[in-house]
């Protein structure tokens, strides 16, 4: 079952992993989504709504999104301030950022995300564990690194751009030019629209086939 229309959800829990950033955990009441999508989400009631890649994975008893407060934002505001048992809207799943059943176990998976562009990945690969797979997540410090430690190890590699504590220090850009990607890899990329664009084109200058390219853009 997919819901496509705008449904209540309740929600659970509000689990802040920064100042700014928090994931809301709500009832997931028999959705069915594919890790990768997206669902619209808004306060009950309100016109105001945005999308979300679902942080959660395929069989949790429970749907969670990744949300960063941003100034100008009109929603992130608000969802921060919900309160367990308080009521948001949610209309979904959407979205074709998604892993094909036939490559899961046969091919080896690049996940470049930049900030909370993680979220799909977070859900792919909770949701997929024999998955092989390398996720380069590009941020400024080491407080940005969302819950890093619930991914296997060696798998998850931090690229900090302000701080030196992570696995690489520099953009996720200057991490593709010192290690290059085999042709045979699928790549894909979430985040700021720049790293994608960049992104591409240093991993197409090392062989990579567009049609092994594939990028959801955040911001």
């Amino acid at each position: 079952m997919e819901l496509k229309r705008s449904s209540h959800f309740k929600v659970i829990t509000i689990r802040h992993l920064t100042s700014s950033t928090y994931v809301v955990r709500m009832e997931k009441k028999g959705m069915q989504f594919r890790a990768g999508q997206n669902i619209n989400v808004g306060l009950a009631g309100d016109t105001e709504k945005r999308d979300y890649s679902i942080y959660s994975a395929e069989n949790d008893d429970f749907i969670e999104i990744l949300v960063k407060e941003v100034d100008e934002g009109l929603v992130s505001k608000k969802l921060k301030k919900l309160k367990p048992g308080n009521l948001v809207e949610v209309e979904g799943p959407f979205g074709f950022f998604t892993i094909n059943e036939e490559d899961k176990l046969t091919k080896k998976f690049l996940f470049i995300a930049s900030g909370t562009g993680i979220s799909p990945f977070h859900s792919i690969t909770k949701s997929y564990p024999g998955l092989n797979f390398v996720l380069l997540h590009g941020v400024r410090n080491a407080d940005e690194t969302y819950e890093k430690e619930q991914y296997p190890f060696g798998r998850y590699k931090s690229c900090l751009s302000k701080d030196k504590k992570g696995d690489f220090h520099g953009r996720v850009t200057d991490y593709l030019r010192q290690n290059p990607v085999s042709h045979d890899t699928l790549c894909y990329l979430c985040g700021n629209v720049n790293m994608i664009y960049d992104s591409f084109d240093i991993l197409k200058e090392q062989g990579v086939p567009s049609g092994n390219l594939h990028a959801e853009v955040y911001f």
